[in-house]
């Protein structure tokens, strides 16, 4: 089998769904990073310059937490004087004509992200009941009224190891109102009304408004969990076939990056490869490229072999395909090629072997070729030994035919990824660095709109139900 350079931008491109935070769920105690070195398969790096293109987008999200919120009715009373006691009721407080300013995004070192959110400007609206003395007596008033509101927001999210997932923890979070002017429309006694309750009416207000925000950006957070799990776990599954990214430890948070560590243990027919010895050092990493995803050869060989066992690596080819495979006009003095329907299948016999040197990553295993030609009973069989280099470019084999073969192989592979959305990301000048037993994947991105339209849409759907 071999790999090309669309195969190679394929695998580097598969761990691009474990940079959101790395929040996905695990099934092992959740150990200290050095000690979860040696169970890692796949490293994910998130420099400070990616942080900044992600936290563009915040903006949308933290617009869905206040538009998603629930505020519940309210219920209160004041004692007056010469009135008695004055009970009120807020009912169908809603949120409109929000506007977010500016997000900045700072890193803590062993500590917390800092996400500051300024300038949110909201209206919110609903209807007060009032009445005098008792709810029993019937003097109760009604009158609609709005809220104008500039808010400032900051939430500090502590990124942790919890139950099954790598949580994040949102509690440190808090508004500061710079403004919130209180409006009431259709009532006879706007005036006193007013007066009376601007004060306790708004500080009730400031207070529902901060606990269903912050809790519903704590629930915005699970949901994203859950969201990104899900979608790494299809994404890297197909058939039988699946990869278990579930994090091993904590991420470790420094000034300049995030960095999560994964077990990367290939899955096939409810069996599971076993990582005990992973080469991981964080060393390995530098901080220049936006992301950097480091791969274990104990993660990419179990795959390659799930590949092979599951009958993937079957390819048959005719037509004019046929003709590029080799390079020419089918009759051209090649009598088993010349017939009209000529047909070449070729797949894997032995599993393949994948390995990984400073000098490049290598697959070695053996490909049967058959060639046949049914109009004319004839055919043709033989098996080779392939060899591949990523280094180079290169595939040695005792066939040159084999080469092109094994393009035709792995155009299927990039189809079927694309076909879990691998053609959706932008995946900016990547470049693959080769190591002992691991590779180094380091690239520049754009922001996966579509990610964040689906994530939206879900939350939406959810809130619905």
């Amino acid at each position: 089998m071999t790999c090309s350079k669309q195969y190679k931008q394929g695998i580097m491109e598969l761990p691009v769904l474990f940079l959101l935070l790395g929040l996905t769920r695990v099934s092992r105690s959740c150990l200290d990073p050095i000690s979860a070195y040696r169970f890692t398969g796949a490293v994910c790096r998130l420099t400070y310059p990616a942080a900044l293109v992600l936290n563009e987008k915040t903006a949308k999200v933290i617009e869905a937490a206040f538009q998603h919120a629930r505020y519940p009715d309210m219920k209160g009373e004041k004692s007056l004087l010469f009135v008695g006691k004055v009970h009120y009721n807020l009912n169908n407080l809603e949120i409109h004509d929000l506007l977010i300013g500016g997000s900045e995004v700072e890193l803590r070192a062993n500590d917390r992200i800092a996400i500051s959110i300024s300038n949110v400007s909201a209206t919110f609206r609903g209807t007060m009941q009032y009445g005098y003395g008792s709810w029993l007596i019937d003097f109760g008033h009604s009158v609609d009224f709005e809220i104008e509101s500039h808010i400032d927001l900051v939430v500090n999210p502590k990124l942790y190891c919890g139950k099954d997932k790598v949580a994040a923890d949102t509690s440190d979070c808090y508004l500061t109102f710079h403004k919130l002017q209180l409006i009431l429309h259709g009532d006879r006694e706007p005036g006193w009304l007013k007066k009376v309750f601007t004060d306790f009416v708004t500080f009730t207000v400031k207070v529902v408004i901060k606990s269903q925000i912050c809790k519903e950006i704590n629930k915005l957070a699970d949901t994203l969990a859950d969201f990104i799990q899900r979608r790494a776990e299809r994404f890297l599954s197909d058939g039988d076939i699946g990869v278990d990214v579930s994090v091993v430890a904590a991420p470790t948070l420094t000034s300049n990056y995030i960095e999560s560590y994964h077990k990367g243990l290939t899955r096939y027919n409810n069996t599971s490869a076993v990582i005990e010895a992973s080469a991981f050092n964080p060393a390995q990493l530098t901080e220049d490229r936006m992301i950097y995803f480091w791969l274990s050869d104990e993660l990419l060989d179990p795959l390659v072999k799930a590949a092979h066992l599951d009958g993937r690596f079957v390819r048959s080819i005719g037509g004019q395909e046929l003709a590029d495979v080799f390079e020419g006009d089918l009759s051209a003095s090649r009598p088993l090629l010349s017939s009209e329907t000529p047909l070449l299948k070729t797949w894997s016999v032995s599993v393949p072997r994948l390995r990984t040197t400073p000098a490049g990553t290598s697959v070695r295993g053996v490909a049967a070729v058959e060639l046949t030609a049914p109009s004319s009973d004839l055919s043709l069989y033989f098996e080779a030994v392939s060899w591949h280099t990523t280094s180079s470019e290169r595939s040695l084999f005792f066939f040159p035919v084999l080469q092109n073969i094994g393009v035709y192989l792995e155009r299927g592979i990039t189809t079927l990824m694309n076909k879990q959305g691998l053609d959706l990301f932008e995946i900016i000048n990547p470049i693959v660095l080769p190591g002992e037993g691991y590779v180094i994947v380091q690239l520049d991105f754009g922001f996966p709109q579509h990610l964040l339209v689906d994530f939206l849409k879900k939350t939406l759907e959810s809130q619905q139900l």
